[in-house]
């Protein structure tokens, strides 16, 4: 029997230098869009797909991750003073129960596979998910819960992936395609960063992934792959051809990249635009910046 899927790692200890200075005192992962911080978005994901325990993986000077999740005795008792019963039930969504989050340090930047590997003496020998928090997905059934469906279905390890341009294949994993099953792609090959013309396939790895701890004993080589770093891609890319196999899953929504400035813009565009209360007022000014555009043209 298949061991149910309770464990997520989030790997939270960059240092989020393309937004500074801003970042420069608050982690990236507190950064809102719109009123939520994006670590938020990843742990909302997380608890609709079924995962009990949150792993941080994090560096130095993330105390503010640390305390988001803490509870706001004050906060709330004056929140509760002033009857504000609606703001009470958001911050509800903050707290995470005592012994639900555990935080482990990665001391080096060695590249994301080290930094999931920072987790491996949490994860013990149980299936576990990884979720970048600088992935942002927008979708009708959250991302994660998604691919559990379909891990319940083949087992194994479960990445998601999404087609790109060609010219943007050197910046992501591609998957190189042993049998195409529509929504699920059984993979034969990955290749980390691969130069444009050199790509297997236009199937990129983005931030969501559903792991056997096999992968982490993989990770014990501590193989140095693309950048110099301890490529996370690697060690899934070993476990090709064995018992349990990988497998791509395409997801149903939309993929921000809030790792760069411009994902993050059109991220909170695209957010602001889905919320009611913000949408007409939203709207209202990107139509009337779009006219001044064009009457300056």
């Amino acid at each position: 029997m298949r061991k149910k899927l309770t464990k997520a790692i989030f790997p939270v200890a960059g240092l989020g230098t393309r937004f500074l200075p801003a970042t420069k005192s608050v982690p990236k992962e507190i950064m809102t869009l719109v009123d939520r911080p994006l670590i938020q978005y990843a742990i909302d994901e997380a608890r609709a797909a079924g995962i009990k325990e949150f792993i941080f993986v994090t560096s130095r000077g993330k105390g503010a991750l640390e305390d988001y999740f803490d509870l706001a005795p004050t906060l709330e008792q004056e929140l509760r003073k002033k009857g504000k019963t609606e703001l009470l039930e958001t911050l509800k969504d903050t707290n995470m129960d005592s012994g639900a989050i555990a935080y482990v340090r990665q001391h080096k930047a060695l590249g994301l596979g080290h930094a999931v590997w920072c987790a491996r003496r949490l994860i013990a020998n149980e299936p576990f998910a990884v979720i970048l928090p600088d992935d942002v997905i927008a979708a009708e059934k959250p991302c994660l819960a998604q691919m559990v469906e379909a891990y319940e279905e083949t087992g194994g390890n479960v990445v998601a992936a999404m087609e790109v341009p060609p010219e943007k294949a050197s910046s992501y994993g591609v998957l190189d395609i042993e049998n195409d099953m529509g929504q699920m792609v059984q993979v034969k090959g990955m290749v980390e960063k691969p130069p444009a013309d050199e790509a297997p396939s236009n199937l990129a790895v983005i931030g969501r992934y559903i792991l056997n701890p096999s992968v982490l004993r993989s990770l014990n080589q501590m193989k140095a792959g693309a950048g110099g770093e301890i490529q996370l891609t690697d060690a899934i890319a070993r476990e090709i051809g064995g018992e349990t196999g990988v497998y791509g899953y395409r997801f149903r929504g939309q993929r921000f990249d809030c790792g760069s400035k411009s994902g993050f813009l059109q991220a909170t565009v695209s957010f602001g635009l889905a919320r009611e209360e913000l949408r007409d007022d939203l709207l209202g000014y990107i139509r009337d910046v779009v006219a001044m555009d064009n009457a300056a043209e």
